[in-house]
């Protein structure tokens, strides 16, 4: 797995680009150092069809279920996407700031879409991520690694505690290849 000079993942198995328009420019082009891990399905819990990538590229259909009405003025993304299976859905390049971290504090400074990479697992706090989710995490991590100066790695938990709870307890951080932790 390899990551490009434009932020994009090259094209391979298991392997897609889904661009999101949620996204801006880096202030100062700052290079990334922080590493956030989340997590996703929609509706909670659901892990089957495209409604989180539909989400991110603003074409969620709010009727295809009663859940939606929560999210149906958020305009969000994240870089990718690992799927049950592995996939991996790319959905900003690296060198651009997604949205993903929301209101967030990291050694004291404000707003980590500035200076992270966002990766969301699909799956939710209490549901145990799959052998090959861990496997893609740790491929993605070594290749983001290999682009940007990244220092730390962390959940959205720990960026904004009180206000968000994931990966959640179920993300087993020692299967996280050394030095990422």
């Amino acid at each position: 797995m390899h990551l490009g000079p434009d932020g994009w993942l090259d094209d391979g198995p298991g392997i897609l680009r889904r661009p999101s328009p949620n996204h801006d420019t880096r202030p100062d082009a700052e290079a990334p150092s922080l590493l956030i891990i989340h997590n996703i399905s929609l509706p909670p819990g659901v892990f089957q069809g495209d409604a989180i990538i539909d989400f991110f590229q603003n074409r969620l259909d709010i009727a295809a279920d009663p859940w939606f009405e929560n999210i149906r003025d958020l305009k969000v993304s994240a870089h990718f996407l690992i799927r049950r299976d592995g996939t991996i859905v790319q959905f900003v390049p690296t060198t651009l700031r997604a949205w993903h971290a929301g209101v967030s504090s990291f050694q004291g400074r404000e707003r980590c879409n500035d200076f992270s990479i966002g990766i969301e697992l699909e799956g939710t706090d209490t549901t145990p991520y799959t052998d090959a989710q861990y496997a893609r995490l740790n491929a993605l991590a070594a290749a983001i690694r290999a682009r940007h100066p990244i220092r730390w790695v962390r959940g959205h938990e720990h960026i904004a505690p009180g206000r968000k709870t994931d990966p959640g307890k179920s993300f087993e951080w020692g299967r996280l290849d050394g030095g990422l932790a």
